[in-house]
């Protein structure tokens, strides 16, 4: 489906997305592993979808974009049922591969970045914010860094108000330097995405992607 000049997916298309969404989330949040931990991390999900199913007719999105977001939710509602430490599939991965710790935590962070830099791209692109492509890349991952901060300084609000109720949402999992490990594996996700979808994004985006591309 084309508006405007930019391909976008049709309300069947949309209403499969937010049906098997719904599901997922219910499965979520029957018996997960504790229902604190469960609720901090779909949150963001939550809040994601209270934006877009009031603006899907006015500002549709791409439908690259609107699948991302799909995942992103979903990546988001299976770490809040089995918490980030705990995913059953990549428990057995650690102990297979002989690793210290669960990475589906690192995958959640990767998508932290990896989503967030195309949802930036297509807003700056659309209301023609940036002009240069050499700029839309570095402030897209400065956006990208900085939601990412954002969420660390919740996770340690959280920790401080809550103490030793909070550990399974920080998820740190003995390591120290899981801040800083967080922000990077945001950082190298917002750049793969960047330099793995662009193009597509950009045919997707039609008119409004070509009308940004000097500089």
């Amino acid at each position: 489906m084309i508006h405007n000049g930019i391909h976008t997916p049709g309300r069947s298309h949309l209403a499969a997305l937010l049906l098997s969404f719904a599901v997922i989330l219910l499965w979520s949040a029957i018996r997960p592993f504790d229902y604190f931990t469960w609720f901090l991390e779909v949150v963001p999900a939550l809040i994601g979808l209270a934006i877009l199913l009031p603006t899907h007719r006015r500002f549709p999105l791409t439908t690259l974009l609107y699948w991302l977001i799909w995942i992103h939710a979903i990546i988001l509602v299976i770490g809040g049922h089995y918490t980030y430490a705990r995913e059953p599939i990549f428990n057995w991965i650690r102990d297979h591969f002989h690793l210290t710790r669960n990475y589906y935590d690192r995958v959640g962070h990767f998508a932290q970045g990896f989503i967030p830099a195309m949802i930036a791209r297509e807003i700056l692109l659309r209301k023609r914010v940036v002009r240069g492509r050499g700029w839309l890349f570095f402030i897209v991952v400065s956006i990208c860094l900085a939601f990412s901060a954002l969420y660390e300084l919740v996770e340690w609000r959280t920790a401080v108000a809550e103490g030793p109720r909070a550990n399974d949402f920080l998820g740190t999992q003995g390591d120290p330097w899981d801040t800083q490990e967080d922000m990077a594996t945001c950082l190298i996700g917002a750049i793969v995405a960047l330099l793995t979808l662009s193009r597509l994004h950009d045919r997707q985006l039609g008119g409004a992607a070509s009308g940004n591309s000097k500089g």
